[in-house]
């Protein structure tokens, strides 16, 4: 089988791609991986074949990232959910999509929710198409009706067919309903540990918590009030303190930083979670899944995008606590401040105390584990595409109650 993968330029969009390229690979399927020239260098150090499309305006993309933090939470999601990838990054990859779905004529295409060109590109030459999903399902399709009218100009039909074809998804059904009719859930195999942590505590046997507020808000104006709060709420505390800032923060700008926490700008997240007793979050999908998958109890601090609504998730499935920051207003980006800081030191507490986090979590983990491999669902799509059978809808499990945290 030929596969086309097709992503934007993020680290937390290419990533669920991952697994499915690298099953691909094994299985001795022919793999060809199409992104923006910002994903390049990533593509080539993984070495299977790649082509590079091209990127939206530099001065048109800055517009969108100046007015982003200033704007109500309705107006930033139009921003990036139709006018950044709608509208900008459909347009600036189409060609590059057009030209490798027409050359190298795949079997499938498989592409993550907010990259559309390749499925126009697969439409206009009638290739089958599947997403992997990034986020919780309301997430994406959410997303979807934003990015519609942005769309519109490929096909009155594009919507539709964006929305009837197979959405792939890594999160469970008891805290992620889909509105797609045909949603395939699948288990991604555990990410291997590079190498123990090091002893950056001096021998301390406290439990490790994770603090990570993820790669894109280490730029955003928030920031440094942002890790200033989160902190100074983990300060003090009998435990050790892991921070990972992101590449983009100015780690001297947070000021002085507790005696039982050690800073870092990454860490591979496997080797945290390997070893880890709780996690404090931003609630982005990346972070939120693979703290599910291992079984930890997490505080989630929600910033935009698709992060409120992961902490809700957490929170009604018993497996964390949602602590909204306060700052700001309902029309603005939220911000932390000096009131946050006992919220969230006394909700570290109680996921550390309460038992009854980690038990959700590593019900949700179990969960997980009964799902279909990745190979499995590869099987079942070459089935339904490759022999040309139309993929029918899967009866979806019934979510479970939620318990009472």
């Amino acid at each position: 089988m030929r596969v086309l993968f097709a992503s934007t330029e993020g680290s937390g969009h290419f990533n669920p791609l991952v697994p499915f390229i690298d099953a691909c690979v094994a299985r001795g399927d022919e793999v060809l991986v199409v992104g923006p020239p910002k994903l390049e260098a990533r593509l080539a150090e993984r070495g299977q074949p790649y082509r590079i499309g091209g990127e939206p305006p530099a001065a048109e993309t800055a517009a969108i990232m100046e007015r982003f933090s200033r704007v109500s939470r309705k107006e930033a999601a139009v921003l990036i959910d139709r006018e950044l990838f709608g509208r900008l990054c459909t347009a600036a990859m189409l060609p590059a999509l057009e030209e490798a779905c027409r050359d190298w004529r795949p079997d499938l295409v498989l592409r993550e929710p907010c990259e559309y060109a390749s499925a126009v590109a697969a439409e206009r030459i009638g290739v089958p198409h599947a997403q992997v999903a990034i986020s919780a399902a309301r997430i994406e399709a959410g997303a979807l009706e934003l990015a519609a009218p942005a769309l519109a100009p490929y096909g009155g039909e594009m919507v539709d067919r964006l929305r009837a074809s197979p959405y792939l998804t890594r999160f469970p059904a008891s805290v992620d309903p889909s509105p797609y009719a045909l949603t395939r859930r699948f288990r991604e195999a555990a990410a291997p540990r590079t190498a123990p942590l090091p002893d950056w505590w001096g021998g301390s046997a406290e439990p490790l918590v994770y603090l990570t507020l993820g790669t894109v808000a280490g730029g955003l104006p928030v920031a440094a009030a942002a890790y200033r709060a989160a902190l100074e709420a983990v300060g003090g505390l009998p435990v050790r303190v892991l921070l990972t800032a992101g590449r983009a923060t100015d780690v001297s700008a947070l000021g002085p930083v507790p005696p039982n926490v050690h800073v870092e700008a990454w860490v591979p997240q496997a080797d945290v979670l390997a070893c880890a007793d709780a996690v404090v979050c931003h609630g982005g999908s990346g972070t939120t899944f693979g703290t599910l998958a291992a079984g930890l109890p997490l505080v989630v601090i929600p910033f935009f995008a698709d992060q409120p609504t992961n902490a809700r998730l957490v929170s009604e499935a018993g497996a964390g606590l949602m602590v909204g920051p306060s700052g700001g207003s309902p029309d603005t980006m939220p911000a932390l401040g000096p009131d946050d800081v006992p919220r969230i030191r006394a909700a570290v507490e109680s996921v550390l105390a309460d038992p009854s986090y980690r038990t959700g979590a590593r019900r949700l983990a179990d969960e997980m584990r009964t799902l279909p491999s990745i190979d499995d669902l590869l099987d079942t799509l070459a089935a339904d595409f490759v022999t040309g059978l139309p993929p029918q809808p899967q009866p979806q499990p019934r979510p479970r109650p939620r318990p009472q945290a």
